[in-house]
């Protein structure tokens, strides 16, 4: 990462909203880059370059079992990268990981750069999981200056077995710069991806990370908006295809062990516009979906299920907003969500985009929600703390993480959620059990 460069200029709103319409890629990029400078000496910058890399991994311990991806060029149209899929992997095992980078036709390994992941345990596996969701968090409002955001570190105890970053991983539409080209968007991507808290945490954790609004366009963004000269197409494709892996279908469910399931949704790629008027027509989830996601929470047998979200379903939410199923644009596909959740007593959503961390419970219902709240402190907004609603459990208006724990006691399933500071201090507690 550049660290000596100079910092972007921040154009005024008017002229942020006028360079929008313009969609002028010299404009954009006159406005925010000082003159005599380049995108690649700006500070932050860390640009890919062509080379080819190769990957090898193998079960910790097992190194007779290594698996060796040969060299493959990266791809220069996506922003330099390379994606493997990798199959046939053993359940419940830590794999070690190393990437390996030269120069084109070069016989010298140039970088490499170690890590590794944990697979899920079998369908009838019992053993403790530890998991981490967090949402909400970009390079400005960093709490570390130099080392990035502080959560990183403290996630890293107890280790998670895995992770969620429920999205608006970056922001485009802020300034530093506004991202209104995809150079600029990958310019952000890279630069939040260098930090080393980031860099550190990404490369040994299980890692599912879902989008929101901010990370394909602008805000609450929706079918046929575009930001500068991105369309909404091609934010989605940036996202799903380039910078994060993904499979044919964006949305998927993942079992961890005898007690624990969790859904990942999908809350941009099928959604209806904002702006539609409110009825059986409009989704956010899709119809596929949706009856993907009724049948395969009956048909599991997991002991504790999670609904894991981008944006709240029971909220409460700012009467302003219009963006998710806890707001009255969506409320007919939402009751239908929250009336099929109640018939379950060991389902849990947890959800990110709302930048506060609470804890609603819907008197008179099992349906519990768990809003991770934004990375940093410096985030955390737009909720009033003294505004504490009969169905709030819990209430904090400032950044930290959700850590969730299940665990065998006593011939009993337990599932705990703690809200975390950014430090790691865990700031309130829920806990719920079931019979073995």
């Amino acid at each position: 990462m550049n660290r000596e460069g100079p910092l972007f200029l921040v154009p005024a709103a008017e002229e942020h909203r006028r360079l929008d319409k313009m969609a002028n890629p010299d404009s954009i990029f006159k406005a925010q880059i000082p003159e005599g400078y380049k995108l690649e000496q700006m500070d932050g910058a860390c640009p890919g370059m062509n080379g080819e890399v190769k990957l090898v991994y193998y079960p910790l311990w097992h190194d007779d079992l290594k698996v060796i991806k040969e060299w493959q060029q990266v791809d220069e149209k996506k922003n330099f990268t390379l994606q493997w899929r990798l199959t046939g992997l053993i359940p419940d095992t830590k794999y070690v990981v190393t990437l390996y980078a030269r120069r084109i036709g070069g016989k010298e390994i140039t970088d490499s750069i170690a890590g590794a992941f944990r697979t899920p345990p079998p369908a009838d596996s019992v053993r403790k999981i530890n998991f981490c969701i967090v949402t909400c968090h970009d390079y400005p409002r960093r709490d570390d200056p130099v080392n990035g955001h502080k959560i990183y570190r403290s996630m890293l105890n107890p280790f998670p077995d895995f992770f969620v970053h429920t999205g608006d991983v970056e922001y485009y539409d802020k300034p530093g710069p506004f991202a209104l080209t995809e150079e600029l968007m990958r310019f952000k991507w890279d630069r939040i991806f260098a930090l080393p808290y980031q860099r550190d945490f990404y490369r040994q954790v299980t890692t599912y990370f879902m989008k929101d609004d901010h990370d394909v366009l602008r805000d609450d963004a929706y079918p046929g908006m575009k930001y500068g000269t991105v369309t909404w197409e091609r934010g989605l494709e940036i996202f799903d295809k380039e910078q994060f892996p993904s499979n044919d279908l964006p949305y998927k469910t993942i079992r961890w062990g005898k007690d624990l399931q969790i859904w990942l949704m999908e809350g941009r790629n099928y959604r209806s516009k904002n702006s539609d008027p409110d009825g059986p027509g409009k989704t956010i989830w899709g119809k596929e979906q949706k009856e993907w996601l009724f049948r395969t929470l009956k048909e599991s047998n997991a002991t504790f299920k999670l609904v894991i979200s981008p944006g709240p379903i029971l909220g409460p939410d700012r009467a302003k907003k219009n963006d998710n199923y806890s707001n009255n644009g969506f409320r007919y596909e939402g009751d239908e969500i929250r009336n099929y959740l109640k018939q379950f007593d060991n389902v849990f959503i947890c959800n990110g985009d709302r930048h506060w961390q609470y804890v609603t419970n819907i008197p008179g219902t099992t349906l519990w929600e768990f809003g991770t709240g934004a990375g940093s402190d410096s985030h955390a907004e737009g909720w009033n703390q003294n505004d504490f609603r009969p169905e709030h459990r819990f209430l904090r208006v400032k950044g930290g993480y959700l850590r969730g724990s299940v665990y065998l006691e006593n011939n009993e399933v337990f599932i705990k959620f703690q809200h975390c500071d950014v430090d790691g201090n865990v700031v309130h507690e829920e806990k719920f059990s079931r019979k073995t």
